[in-house]
Order: C-alpha cells, then sequence, then structure tokens
C-alpha cells in the first residue's frame, strides 16, 4: 500500500507499507478522506514532542468498511460510511478510572504517538467507530476536529445563559463556537483574519472581534454591559491570549484552554482568587463527544463547504502542507483524498 509520511522535519514522501493485519473484533477500513490537524503541522515543522520519526500522520478520518472479523457485531457491514475516535487508553490510570480516557496518561493518538490513517487501508477495533447514513464522506471528516471543541465546550460547562467568548477561528476554535452556539449560548468569536471570522458567524457566533482593528477588553466589555463572558475558550495557543483569558473573564468565570502555549505564561495571579476563577484544560474528545457531534452536523447549519480550505490526493499531501506551513492563516482545513 502506498502511505503519507513525515520522513523528518520538512521532509515528506509517499512510502509504501504492507496492508494492515486485522483481529477478531478489528474492522478493516478504505480510507476515504483525512484532514491534516494543527498536530501535524507541527509535526512537519519539528516542534511536536510527542512524535518520533517517520511518522505517518492522520487522525481526522472517514472512511468506509471493507471487511470485519468474526467477533465484531452484525451490525457492522461492509460498505459502511463511518469515522471514528483515534484516541487509545491503558484502562488503568486515574483519568481512565474516572471514566475520562481522553486525558490517559499513556495516550495514543493516531499519527501522533502512533502511526496514523494517511493510507489506503486501516484497521480499527469496531468499538472505536461511529456511523453515519446521512453525513457526507467530508462531514464525517470534520467530526474529530469538531469534537474536540465540543469537548472543550462542555469542559466549559455551557449554559443557554452563557455569553461565551471563543478565542481563535482555525477548526478546533469553530468545534467550540458551534458546539456552545447548538447549546443555545451567545457566542462571541475573537481572531485577526475577517475571513475566519466570517465563518465563525457561519458556524453560530453571533458577535465578532477583530483584535488586528479592535481593542478586544473594550470590545468585550460594551458586549457585556462591563461584565465580562462567563466563559472564555482559548484555542489559539500564545501567552498572550492565555493571559487575556483571566483578564477578560467575568467575575466566577470560566477558563477552558484548548491550545498549547509554546513559551512560559506569567499571569497577573490576583485574579486567579479575585475572580475565584474556574480554569480548566481540554484534551482530545469523549467516545459521548462524536455522536453530538454527529447529531449537530446532520442537524445542518455548520459551514461545511466553507470550512474546508481543499481537497488533495495523496501525492500532492506533501505540497499542501508544506503551503500551509508557509501561510498558517490562509487554511482551515485541508483533506487529503486517500482513493483518488
Amino acid at each position: 500500500m502506498r502511505a503519507f509520511r513525515i520522513a523528518e522535519p520538512g521532509v515528506t514522501e509517499i512510502h509504501p507499507i504492507s496492508e494492515p493485519v486485522r483481529g477478531p473484533e478489528d474492522v478493516l477500513l478504505r480510507v476515504r478522506l483525512v484532514g491534516f490537524c494543527g498536530s501535524d503541522l507541527s509535526t512537519y515543522r519539528g516542534a511536536n514532542p510527542l512524535v518520533s520519526y517517520p511518522r505517518i500522520p492522520g487522525h481526522e478520518i472517514a472512511a468506509t468498511i471493507e471487511a470485519v472479523g468474526g467477533g465484531v457485531p452484525g451490525e457492522w457491514q461492509p460498505g459502511m460510511a463511518v469515522t471514528l475516535s483515534p484516541y487509545a487508553n491503558c484502562g488503568k490510570c486515574t483519568a481512565c478510572r474516572q471514566e475520562r480516557p481522553n486525558c490517559c496518561r499513556d495516550n495514543q493518538t493516531l499519527g501522533v504517538q502512533r502511526d496514523g490513517a494517511m493510507t489506503e487501508l486501516i484497521a480499527a477495533p469496531w468499538q472505536k467507530l461511529f456511523p453515519s447514513v446521512t453525513l457526507s464522506l467530508r462531514e464525517l471528516a470534520l467530526v474529530e476536529p469538531l469534537t474536540v471543541g465540543a469537548h472543550a465546550v462542555d469542559r466549559g460547562c455551557v449554559a443557554e445563559s452563557d455569553t461565551v467568548c471563543v478565542l481563535g477561528c482555525g477548526a478546533i476554535g469553530l468545534g467550540a463556537i458551534a458546539g456552545a452556539a447548538f447549546r443555545g449560548a451567545r457566542v462571541v468569536a475573537v481572531d485577526i483574519d475577517e475571513a475566519k471570522l466570517a465563518l465563525a458567524r457561519r458556524a453560530g457566533a453571533s458577535e465578532t472581534v477583530n483584535t488586528q482593528t479592535d481593542n478586544l477588553h473594550e470590545q468585550l466589555q460594551a458586549l457585556t454591559d462591563g461584565e465580562g463572558p462567563e466563559v472564555i475558550v482559548e484555542a489559539i495557543g500564545l501567552p498572550q491570549t492565555f493571559r487575556a483569558a483571566v483578564d477578560e473573564v467575568c467575575f466566577a468565570g470560566r477558563i477552558v484552554y484548548i491550545g498549547y502555549a509554546k513559551a512560559p505564561v506569567e499571569y497577573e495571579t490576583k485574579y486567579f482568587v479575585q475572580k475565584e476563577l474556574d480554569l480548566r484544560g481540554s484534551r482530545n474528545a469523549l467516545p459521548g463527544d462524536f455522536p453530538r457531534v454527529i447529531g449537530m452536523l446532520e442537524a445542518g447549519g455548520f459551514p461545511v463547504a466553507e470550512a474546508i480550505s481543499q481537497v488533495v490526493p495523496l501525492e500532492e499531501a506533501g505540497q499542501a502542507l508544506r503551503t500551509w506551513s508557509e501561510n498558517p492563516p490562509a487554511v482551515t482545513k485541508i483533506l487529503v483524498d486517500c482513493c483518488g
């Protein structure tokens, strides 16, 4: 089989690999579309500490079932369109014992700690699959990144009465925007790119702030009668946005960090106490997040076509990744067609 892999930082190739070995509880999947994730961009740039090289990327997957093992329940049949949870967990650590396998101490995500799905066939446990009879393959490929944002919304305990500020309107931020709006919350989207802010409005944001032209503090104060948002979701990963979340959230507010700051962050820690803040991290997604996001997409309203920047064949995946690395703001989501 052919597989796309990152051989070392800045170097990609199409490489032959063996067909997967299927266990009795596995399904053989024909990979149709795979999305590039921000973690893949970090891997390409040599900035992902969780990755060793060479690495086949890919954990945002749309596939069809090719064959099933003898121990797979009968409802899983060849030809079904599915996406899957790409996370493997140990089942023993404190996180797993609390039924939070998404933050397992020994988490193994496809395309990060182990080879991913940017190839023709993969084997996966049937328990990791999530089907939809109505979603297109492109929509199925968006489910996993949207679940990451939706999980952050859940971590923030977002309610219909909340004003939620989402910092960053990339694919993960769009998931948080759509997830919060789907709960009935008022959403304020923040970015420096007008095209992404327009997309955020299509995804459910009622207001937007462009921090290239507007003062974030003044805008949020004006939109919340001087209180600040009840919830801020940070989906960028910069020291200044980490600090802005603490500065701008209301008293007794909640902050959820999805992004990784690439440098140390200095805080005015008095706000932690004075505002009695709830600060939470959000990692990956729980199994229950997948059917919720599938239901959200099936209900319509999410701007699928606009969220996908381009679809490229496997042979052009390397060039697409290089182009993204050279101009990150120009890209929301790149899908790779592994069968074209």
